[in-house]
């Protein structure tokens, strides 16, 4: 019995973790933002709906709102592919992005970066 607690300590404690990473993006203030409250933006470039056009170095400014194994779409925000395999959000079909020069929570300063980006409303 007390082989088997200490085996299935650890995995319960996995468990937890994962699913507390396993929030989906929510709107705080009018915008989408992810769980640590950083805006999340769109990419006028992602004309096809579920498809990222932000590729290669874009992603290294803009990395994806990815998802984890365990998050599950819902209504208007559903999961897609990005460009390194991993799943992302996205809002009606348009992947979702953060944006790293945003340091803290309620950051906004990719907001109509080269007229391209944009804070993700619902």
């Amino acid at each position: 019995m007390r082989k088997s607690i200490l085996f299935l300590a650890p995995l319960a404690l996995i468990a937890l973790q994962q699913s507390a990473f396993a929030d989906p993006p929510k709107v705080n203030s009018g915008r989408f933002v992810n769980a640590d409250g950083m805006t999340l933006y769109t990419f006028d470039k992602d004309t096809t709906p579920g498809v990222s056009a932000c590729t290669g170095g874009c992603m290294n400014y803009w990395p994806p709102a990815t998802a984890t194994s365990t998050d599950k779409p819902s209504g208007d925000l559903t999961l897609v592919p990005n460009a390194d395999g991993k799943q992302q959000w996205a809002y009606k079909g348009h992947p979702l992005y953060r944006y790293a020069a945003d340091k803290q929570a309620g950051d906004t300063k990719g907001d109509g970066f080269k007229d391209m980006w944009h804070i993700a409303k619902p």
